[in-house]
């Protein structure tokens, strides 16, 4: 299996591999055909977020536990919101929590990296549009998100939606731990297999109506035990054979 890390390196990011416990140089198209180049020696460095999306399609409420805790029905079918670019963030970068927008949310999840462009694509062929799996941290302002009904400001504020800190190509989606620490105390755990909508299916029905298209990011929803952020905290995913996605929470600057 490898991991996939874009590195700061200049002003932008160059991609390196982990193959077997050594890191490389990415060579070729990390979405098409790419392989490990010269070794690397000494540490990455700066860790960015594996992917700049052109969007990051959410799902909601799509583990059983999360909709009871949050007095919610099961859903029909997925329930989708979008999430705009600008809230990406990657590795130890800080989540910034605005002073004025009141209780703000972790919510731990496992993202699909899409690999190439999708579109009608049926769910037994889902996995081969994909280029691997990464954590996401849908961080959300909870009481925006009850007031204003629908989901884009509660859960679009910039630096809203860390990821990282790699791609693992290879995984299967279907059962992984996902787990949510704060300060170092776990406050979300379960498993791909509580999934309402599992990944092929989810791709299946975004690809009816819109265009995926590489670098496009799904995440497919949150456990149970969602729970405050404030400055000071440090937030971390954690998703099997992906690894740990932390960052600090700090205030927001003041507008």
């Amino acid at each position: 299996m490898d991991r996939i890390y874009r590195v700061r390196q200049g002003m932008g990011g160059r991609y390196a591999v982990e193959r077997d416990g050594a890191f490389f140089w990415l060579e070729g198209d990390v979405f098409g055909d790419y392989r490990p180049g010269a070794a690397i020696d000494g540490p990455l460095g700066q860790v960015l977020s594996p992917v700049l999306p052109s969007k990051i399609l959410a799902i909601g409420l799509n583990y059983k536990d999360h909709a009871a805790e949050m007095k919610k029905a099961l859903p029909a079918e997925p329930l989708l919101f979008i999430k705009p670019a600008t809230t990406v963030i990657g590795p130890e970068a800080d989540i910034h929590i605005p002073s004025w927008c009141g209780r703000v949310e972790h919510e731990s999840e496992m993202a699909v990296v899409i690999g190439r462009r999708a579109s009608r694509v049926k769910a037994k062929d889902a996995m081969s549009y994909v280029l691997g799996i990464t954590c996401l941290n849908d961080v959300t302002a909870r009481e925006l998100q009850a007031k204003d009904v629908q989901y884009s400001r509660a859960k679009g504020f910039d630096t809203f939606a860390p990821i990282g800190p790699c791609i693992a190509v290879g995984l299967d989606p279907s059962e992984l731990e996902v787990e949510g620490w704060v300060n170092g105390q776990k406050r979300q755990h379960s498993n791909t297999r509580e999934l309402i909508f599992p990944v092929p299916y989810i791709i299946e029905w975004l690809t009816r109506f819109m265009t995926l298209e590489p670098g496009d990011v799904i995440t497919t929803g949150t456990p149970s035990g969602v729970g405050p952020l404030v400055p000071g905290d440090r937030m971390m995913v954690k998703v099997q054979g992906v690894g740990a996605l932390s960052n600090p929470c700090v205030e927001a600057p003041q507008a």
